[in-house]
């Protein structure tokens, strides 16, 4: 779940900095405006770059920056026999998930957490907490790691961010559709926009944003899903069912900082509708059925 957080940040950050620059430099008046027309064409155009721009990038540093923001340290070559464990056991799941080898590291949190981020399933990066390694016995972690690995096997980055991309691309098409036809109609301006457009276009930006949250999100419940079937597959059912039983139990020694709230392996009490995870009993009951 830290890889949604890191993802969804980035590109919320890039998209704004690239809107507000196609802005000052009058790049989207001049891409929209066509008398006292809208250029639905050159809308599309302008919605697309600023809409996949945003999830691509942060797509490409998404490896990057998770080492920055978590302050992963990469397992180059183990020191003990935990460290030469953990990377023995990815590399085994790796092989048999047809993916290449991922970057190991441990990043230093209390609480059970894990992740997995990067564009390229064949250069990805596995992390897990010390919480972690000190909370679960190693059947547990090995499930957590299979998981993980079956994230990166399934490209569920690259399917977010394409996914991301859309989404940004319509809320970017609607948002100036609803300012245009408020500044033409409420407001009569005749050519060229007025401040009306540009007010109502970034409310409905805000709003849109906001619901099409839910969309990236159902997706992210969805893909959680189809990786414990995956980490079942590469760690055993039992072993998945127990690790995720192991998460239920436990208890955050410390509260979680803010900006890493979202990163949790369970959802926690995040509204369902914008939870990046189904709650862990469902994810249990999936298994339990399978």
């Amino acid at each position: 779940m830290m890889r949604i957080a890191l993802f969804l940040g980035t590109n919320l950050a890039i998209l704004a900095l690239i809107s507000i620059t196609f802005r000052i430099l009058g790049i989207e008046g001049l891409l929209m405006q066509n008398g006292v027309d809208l250029d639905i064409n050159a809308l599309l155009v302008y919605s697309a770059v600023i809409g996949f721009s945003g999830s691509l990038i942060s797509l490409f540093i998404s490896k990057w920056m998770a080492k920055r923001s978590m302050g992963v340290q990469l397992i180059q070559t183990p020191g003990n026999e935990v460290e030469s464990w953990l990377v023995a056991t990815v590399e085994s799941q790796a092989r048999r998930a047809g993916i290449g080898m991922p970057e190991v590291g441990i990043f230093n949190h209390a609480s059970p957490n894990a992740f997995a981020t990067g564009w390229n399933k064949n250069d990805a990066l596995v992390a897990v907490s010390t919480g972690l390694m000190q909370q679960m016995n190693r059947d547990e972690v090995e499930a957590v790691l299979a998981h993980e690995v079956s994230h990166v096997a399934n490209g569920d980055m690259v399917t977010l961010s394409l996914i991301q991309g859309v989404v940004n691309t319509f809320v970017v098409f609607l948002s100036r559709i609803i300012g245009h036809t408020v500044d033409r109609v409420v407001f009569k301006t005749e050519r060229g926009y007025g401040p009306a457009f540009y007010i109502v276009s970034i409310i409905a930006e805000f709003v849109l944003g906001i619901l099409a949250m839910t969309i990236v999100m159902w997706f992210s419940r969805w893909r959680e899903f189809r990786a414990d079937k995956g980490g079942a597959d590469l760690a055993g059912r039992g072993k998945m069912i127990a690790a995720l039983r192991r998460l239920q139990q436990a208890h955050e020694p410390e509260p979680m900082p803010e900006e890493m709230a979202a990163f949790a392996i369970s959802a926690g009490k995040v509204q369902k509708l914008f939870a990046s995870h189904p709650p862990l009993e469902d994810r249990i009951a999936a298994l339990e059925s399978a």
